[in-house]
């Protein structure tokens, strides 16, 4: 299995690793957030969550259709929560 940090190094080698334009599937969504495939869905319904929307890897409008996410956007909702924690713990 393919883990992000995988990803991470591989593009880094390459020398074109960009966090605003690089695109994760699902997996490594649930592995960077913690949260699971359902909730991922569920939040992205959920406009006051925040949580970054999916790119349509194609023109296709059928459910399973592939979709991904930028990386940036990720990271960021993650450090958002975080920050939050630190908040409400300070």
């Amino acid at each position: 299995m393919t883990t992000p940090s995988t990803i991470k190094a591989n593009a880094i080698e390459l020398g074109r690793f960009d966090p605003a334009t690089t695109l994760i599937r699902i997996n490594h969504v649930t592995s960077i957030t913690g949260i699971a495939r359902a909730t991922v869905y569920k939040l992205m319904g959920q406009p006051e969550s925040g949580f970054p929307q999916a790119v349509k890897l194609t023109d296709s409008t059928a459910r399973g259709a592939p979709v991904a996410w930028v990386l940036s956007e990720v990271l960021e909702w993650t450090r958002a929560r975080i920050a939050a924690r630190d908040k409400v713990a300070a």
